[in-house]
């Protein structure tokens, strides 16, 4: 049995068949496709007009390469007659190299795409190499470029080429240029992450945040659970000499943390999510889902916190509609001075009589 001819086409063919995981007999009729166009632009370029009447095919040898032009009526294929020009088989060549070396091209992407995809929802390390505008493009390794938009950004953190960042991989969209990996920094899935890679707990399952709210580059505050009896949730987080909680916030670029341990009595959960407040009283409405809390009066700027963030916050975390009253105090009512002294006189007569 004889061998096939290893030739400089075969053994390109053979590499996009087998190496990418694609059908030859695809890549041939997308050679003959593009030869067939480049036909006709070489016709047009010597002079010749392109007859409507007529329809033309490429016919490529698997094994050498060597391409044929074949013309016939529209519809008749068996009246079909060589018509390739003569010096063609440069023209075929270049345009099948250009065809495999694409195809090649879109395998290793679709191959990358398909590989990123069940890393969606994961940390990734990139760097950045470019902005498009308030969009930035980062380097996530073997050549692969993704993309994290301006609303996945940190409002106002400062970036810059051939910085080094950790990321998470949010999804892959359709894009003019084909599929995109988005990335970003931004989202509140982002922080959970983080404390998943450092919070041994977490990753295994004992410690579960339960809810996270998140301004991005100011403040976070996420409520956490233990499933598993001895096992101190916020202490998992915030870990020895707080070491756990400053690790994310170093990633965060100085982004505040608090960590509150999740319950589901909600007047505890609402004084909780206010933390660091001293919190006097909490008068829950189940019907509006709302509630009233009563704080001292000089603790009062704190619990609402800058431009109302901590309040907010503590209402995006447990879900309820929180407003921040100071503590009303009752007033004691002092007697008048006169009517004082008139009693102790009294008081001291009544124990003359008793002597």
């Amino acid at each position: 049995m004889s061998q096939t001819p290893r030739t400089e086409f075969a053994q390109a063919l053979r590499a996009v068949a087998t190496e990418r995981g694609l059908d030859a007999e695809v890549v041939i009729e997308m050679i003959k496709a593009a030869i067939v166009a480049a036909y006709k632009r070489d016709l047009r370029e010597h002079g010749g007009e392109e007859n409507e009447e007529f329809e033309q095919d490429a016919v490529i040898d698997p094994v050498t390469g060597e391409t044929r032009i074949f013309e016939y009526p529209v519809g008749k294929p068996k009246k079909k007659k060589d018509v390739t020009p003569p010096g063609f088989g440069r023209i075929a060549a270049q345009t099948a190299k250009q065809v495999i070396h694409q195809k090649i091209r879109e395998a290793e992407k679709d191959s990358i795409i398909e590989e990123y995809s069940g890393r969606v929802g994961n940390l990734v390390s990139g760097l950045i190499l470019r902005f498009d505008g308030p969009n930035v493009r980062v380097d996530i390794g073997r050549s692969t470029e993704a993309l994290m938009p301006a609303e996945e950004r940190v409002p106002n953190e400062r970036l810059s080429p051939g910085q080094r960042l950790t990321f998470l991989l949010k999804g892959i969209e359709d894009g003019p240029r084909g599929k995109q990996i988005i990335l970003t920094r931004g989202d509140p899935e982002f922080v959970k992450r983080l404390f998943a890679r450092e919070v041994p707990e977490i990753s295994t399952g004992s410690v579960e945040i339960k809810t996270i709210a998140r301004e991005p580059g100011v403040r976070t505050k996420l409520a956490v659970s233990s499933i598993q009896s001895g096992v101190d949730p916020v202490g998992s987080c915030v870990g020895q000499k707080g070491v756990r909680v400053q690790a994310v916030t170093n990633e965060l670029g100085g982004e505040r943390v608090d960590i509150i341990s999740w319950t589901e009595d909600p007047q505890e959960f609402v004084k909780s999510a206010l933390s660091p407040v001293e919190v006097a009283a909490v008068k829950i409405n189940e019907k509006l889902k709302s509630a009233v809390v009563e704080v001292p009066e000089d603790q009062l700027s704190l619990a609402i916190g800058r431009e109302g963030q901590n309040v907010r916050l503590a209402s995006k975390l447990t879900g309820w509609k929180i407003d921040v009253v100071p503590t009303k105090t009752t007033k004691v009512k002092k007697e008048p001075k006169e009517k004082k002294e008139k009693v102790v006189k009294k008081k001291v007569k009544k124990t003359v009589k008793k002597k």
